[in-house]
């Protein structure tokens, strides 16, 4: 091969590369948002859809006159823990109300090419009129526009609205707002991701809280895996037993979709076959091999497998991180965790928040009340759980093998007026250089089971 085909070959392996890291970290990404990330998918696209397919059984699909590349990315094992999050400052969860808020506006979205934020608002208040299962939308009340906003907002960022006249922000003030869009519908049936729609499930509302888990379970059955293990109440009589080539199949897209998907693989967290399969000779090679092409790193250890990108392009939250106090007081949080094999009760670590209230008494101006210390501590425990760093067993928070990579070398306390400081506060802690961040891929994870690109 010659000189230049060896160039090409190479420029292909590590564009393919960058590619298939920007997509797990942006599952939908829009000519808007990236242009040179776009035209980079856009001109590999063939053997990023190749990759997806055989790696995780994930679907790319690059719509280049539309300007955006979906991959709808179907979770190994789908939860909450990367919900939608509000625009404004605080970046807050989706609550149950905006979620059923965002399904009515979108229905209603479909058959829209231009709106107003008035004329919308006013199909969603007759769609949840006529739905006895939902509570009745009210513009007239403040919280009510700005759930309806948060929901807004979060379609703007994903392309599916676009003010051309207005600002989405001034509803919140005024339900006499102008606000025009112009509506992507093509763009917006691509958000859900679950192979599964919801509507066929056919279940009466009041029974799905009782069915919650199974319903959701249901949602990412695939049947291409056969009737094996994902096998539910769904399922059609006579349908064919599974066969080898289904089930090796099906673990190796749960086994990958998990390590491309999470911060770490544990071992403990696999099942027996998906744990002897990864172990396995084909296993391992396919691992190690996809993991290459993908321009991670791969570190195998005893407790489990972690992938570490160079260039941090597919991690899209980042751990130790001084941008929020939550995510500072979960770093400072481990030292004691680790020190506690046994784990910590919630009244250990309420202590713990409030021994670090008292060290830096200018930090964490939002906690400092009754009960700060402990929802200091519980907002700590949960980027802790999110990123795979702890885990509860037994009413204790653990601390995971991969929580004692991190060593809190020091903390800086900046004299006040010195320039400026985080929301933090200037008496808050700043952490050094020496603090290790060991954090791998953490890309974010498609469509939730609320259906919502994160």
């Amino acid at each position: 091969m010659s000189t230049l085909a060896n160039q090409l070959a190479a420029t292909e392996r590590e564009e393919v590369a960058r590619a298939i890291r920007l997509l797990l970290a942006r599952p939908l990404l829009t000519q808007a948002a990236d242009p040179a990330g776009f035209e980079l998918v856009r001109r590999r696209r063939g053997p990023l859809a190749r990759w997806f397919d055989y790696t995780c059984g994930w679907t790319l699909v690059v719509e280049p006159r539309r300007g955006y590349a979906r991959l709808t990315k179907v979770r190994a094992n789908p939860d909450g823990s990367r919900p939608a999050r509000r625009a404004r400052s605080g970046r807050a969860p989706f609550d149950r109300r905006r979620y059923v808020l965002l399904c009515v506006a979108a229905a209603e979205l479909l058959s829209m090419p231009m709106t107003t934020i008035g004329m919308l608002a006013d199909r969603v208040v007759q769609a949840t009129a006529a739905d006895r299962a939902l509570e009745g939308f009210d513009p007239v009340h403040r919280p009510e526009r700005m759930a309806f906003v948060d929901v807004l907002k979060l379609l703007e960022s994903y392309d599916v609205l676009r003010a051309v006249d207005g600002t989405t922000d001034t509803y919140v003030d005024s339900a006499e707002a102008k606000v025009l869009y112009r509506v992507d519908a093509t763009l917006l049936m691509r958000l859900p991701a679950a192979p599964v729609g919801a509507s066929r499930l056919a279940t009466p509302p009041e029974e799905v809280p009782a069915r919650f888990e199974e319903l959701l379970t249901g949602l990412v059955r695939e049947r291409r895996y056969g009737a094996g293990v994902d096998a539910t109440a769904d399922e059609t009589p006579g349908e064919a037993a599974t066969t080898d080539a289904q089930r090796n199949l099906r673990l190796r897209h749960s086994v990958l979709r998990r390590l491309f998907d999470d911060p770490v693989l544990y071992r403990d967290d696999l099942a027996e076959d998906e744990l002897a399969y990864v172990t396995s000779l084909t296993g391992r090679q396919i691992l190690r091999r996809t993991v290459e092409q993908a321009g991670f790193l791969l570190e195998e250890r005893a407790e489990g497998f972690l992938i570490v990108d160079p260039d941090g392009i597919a991690t899209d939250v980042r751990f130790p991180d001084d941008t929020s106090t939550a995510r500072v007081a979960a770093l400072l949080l481990l030292e004691p965790l680790c020190t506690a094999p046994a784990g910590m009760l919630p009244e250990q670590l309420a202590e713990a928040g409030a021994e670090l209230l008292r060290r830096f008494p200018g930090w964490a101006k939002a906690y400092q009340s009754e009960e700060g210390a402990a929802r200091l501590a519980d907002d700590a425990v949960r980027t802790l759980l999110d990123i795979g760093l702890a885990h509860r067993t037994r009413g204790r928070v653990v601390a995971r093998p991969a929580a004692y990579r991190y060593r809190l070398t020091g903390t800086v306390t900046p004299l006040p007026k010195r320039g400026p400081v985080s929301e933090k506060g200037p008496d808050g802690p700043h952490m050094t250089e020496g603090t290790t961040d060991a954090r791998g891929t953490t890309a974010s994870s498609g469509v939730t089971a609320e259906g919502t690109p994160q």
